[in-house]
């Protein structure tokens, strides 16, 4: 299944250009590590990568809205559907983990502390309140 790219002009400039898809390949790659590696996120860097791309590559853009898996997802968010609620869940425990163990175990200073927290709290309330929920049909079938 070939996904067409956005509509969004690629920009003009060559090295502007070789920018976003350096950009855009550093993004894949720490989104492809997001795979494996517990609480760094997959899905952001692979909608940030794919920006990047319709700014200056549609054959990249079309090959990562194309990859099995992690294409639906990027697909997903365009298309305005949201995260699943099960996601979400999982979104928010990593969240609170994440900084739960960075505050307790490897901040010492008691405003970055609570600058983390406050920055974890905002992430939470994002996805609660921006990032819709996901009714219908399942990703697979997009």
């Amino acid at each position: 299944m070939e996904s067409p790219p956005t509509e969004r002009a690629v920009h003009r400039s060559l090295p502007l250009r070789s920018l976003y898809v350096a950009a855009g390949l550093v993004l894949v790659g720490i989104g492809a590590l997001g795979v494996v590696v517990p609480g760094l996120p997959t899905t952001v860097f692979l909608i940030l990568a794919s920006w990047c791309f319709s700014r200056s590559s549609p054959r990249l853009e079309r090959w990562l809205l194309d990859l099995p898996v992690l294409g639906q997802f990027v697909r997903g968010y365009r298309a305005g559907l949201g995260m699943p609620r099960s996601a979400k869940r999982s979104a928010y425990a990593s969240i609170v983990v994440a900084v739960a163990i960075s505050t307790v175990f490897l901040l010492d200073h008691w405003w970055i502390r609570l600058g983390l927290v406050a920055v974890g709290l905002i992430g939470i309330a994002y996805i609660k309140v921006v990032v819709p929920t996901r009714r219908g049909p399942e990703i697979s079938d997009l």
